[in-house]
């Protein structure tokens, strides 16, 4: 089993998938969002995500991101892996792949089945935490993923299974506090994060989440921000959401919009373009308003405070 470790707070990015001309894993972007975020200020790095289009990549190509990633990031800061899977065996095949490159983190998905009762998803996870003995999260996010575990259910699981230390939420700063506040009740101090793109971002770290994880085309926006206020600098903080809020409200319209546009908007920041897309294909008018966004940003690149 791996030591118990807590979490590095702040901004985590979780990367893009991007593809080739001829539709395959384009791996040279995916080393330039690594460089990109770890320049930006990312304490770790999430792959295989919801923005990693996970359930557009097939199991080759899952392992191959893992692969990239792993090489790339060369232990400069800690690689989490999101784990999906129907199966417990899909799943624990998975994470055992991703700990034998060297993820630091998994953070678990539940299956895609729906309908069943909440013990259901809950032995999911129970199995797969105790199969794989690393340090894991689960992403409890049922306005994206239909299914999710109670306060009551999250605080269970982490007495049981001592290598649960993270939760990734998918909701409201106002649901998100309330889990908190139902967390420690409970006496578990699990290492929160949200995510929705950095939708209340600044409120988020008020109502005590550790960070939140985010696609990278505003990730150096939100490291700023995330930086004032933890230095206790909170009008700028506060001014600086205001400032990058425009871009994250249109990218975070749908899923689909974030894949399609938001990826956009890193790989111009970040100097490249899109070649491909498996998903939904962008509009003229989608591409001048990400165009926008994208030159109103400017180049990704370590924040530099006011």
């Amino acid at each position: 089993m791996s030591n118990l470790q807590t979490p590095p707070p702040g901004m985590w990015p979780v990367l893009y998938a991007y593809f080739d001309a001829l539709n395959r894993l384009d791996a040279d972007a995916t080393r330039k969002q690594i460089d990109a975020t770890i320049a930006a200020g990312a304490p770790a790095i999430v792959t295989l995500g919801l923005a990693t289009e996970v359930n557009r990549l097939s199991e080759d190509e899952k392992r191959t991101m893992i692969d990239v990633c792993a090489a790339r990031i060369a232990n400069r800061v800690p690689l989490a892996v999101t784990i999906s899977g129907d199966t417990i065996d899909a799943q624990v095949a998975l994470a055992e792949h991703a700990l034998e490159r060297g993820a630091a983190w998994l953070i678990l998905q539940p299956p895609s089945k729906r309908g069943e009762p909440e013990t259901f998803y809950y032995d999911f996870f129970a199995s797969v935490l105790e199969w794989t003995g690393a340090n894991a999260g689960i992403q409890n996010a049922p306005e994206y993923l239909g299914v999710g575990l109670s306060a009551e259910s999250v605080a269970k699981l982490a007495a049981e299974r001592p290598n649960f230390r993270l939760l990734k939420g998918e909701g409201p700063a106002v649901t998100i506090r309330a889990t908190i506040e139902r967390l420690r009740a409970l006496d578990q101090t699990l290492a929160v994060f949200n995510g929705r793109g950095g939708q209340e971002l600044v409120d988020n770290l008020r109502a005590g989440c550790d960070g939140l994880i985010v696609a990278p085309d505003a990730f150096d926006r939100q490291v700023a921000i995330y930086d004032a206020f933890a230095e206790g600098r909170e009008h700028e903080a506060e001014s600086l959401y205001a400032d990058t809020l425009p871009e994250i409200v249109f990218v975070m319209q749908s899923l689909e919009t974030l894949t399609c546009y938001g990826k956009r908007i890193a790989a111009w920041r970040m100097g490249f373009d899109v070649l491909h897309d498996r998903g939904a294909r962008p509009t003229p008018f989608g591409i001048e308003c990400a165009r926008r966004f994208a030159q109103r940003l400017g180049p990704t690149a370590r924040p530099l405070r006011r």
